[in-house]
């Protein structure tokens, strides 16, 4: 394990960040119970970069859409990703969020601000899903 990611989470979340680290290519979204609705911080091709608990999302050019970092809570069921973007219109908001890793298949389920954490992978009013394969 690395680490510098095990010092900055001691307990099992160190396992799952390890895991997270590197690219990873949205095949799905899902929004305020629609499918594939239009996505201001995705593109087809669009990938996500994770280093450390920082992300940011680069569409295939290389323009930067969305960043900011994470948290991770594996102690809660289902596990527990907690997003701060440093940019846009949720810029410095906590998104509450459960997430699904799965090998190089990864999943989260964001509500908004100050909403209960989403529990089941099917969105309602007021939270989005994104699924992810590594690249």
């Amino acid at each position: 394990m690395n680490q510098a990611l095990n010092e900055i989470l001691p307990d099992d979340s160190a396992q799952d960040l390890e895991a997270l680290q590197g690219a990873w290519e949205q095949v799905a979204f899902e929004e305020n119970g629609v499918l594939d609705p239009p996505d201001d911080h995705g593109a087809p091709g669009a990938l996500t970069m994770i280093n450390g608990q920082h992300f940011a999302v680069r569409t295939r050019e290389g323009d930067l859409l969305l960043e900011g970092a994470f948290t991770l809570d594996v102690s809660v069921t289902p596990k527990a990703i907690y997003w701060v973007d440093s940019i846009g219109s949720d810029a410095g908001k906590k998104l509450p969020a459960s997430y699904e890793l799965d090998g190089d298949h990864f999943a989260f389920i964001a509500g908004d601000e100050g909403a209960p954490r989403p529990v089941e992978f099917q969105t309602v009013p007021g939270q989005t899903m994104r699924t992810f394969v590594r690249r």
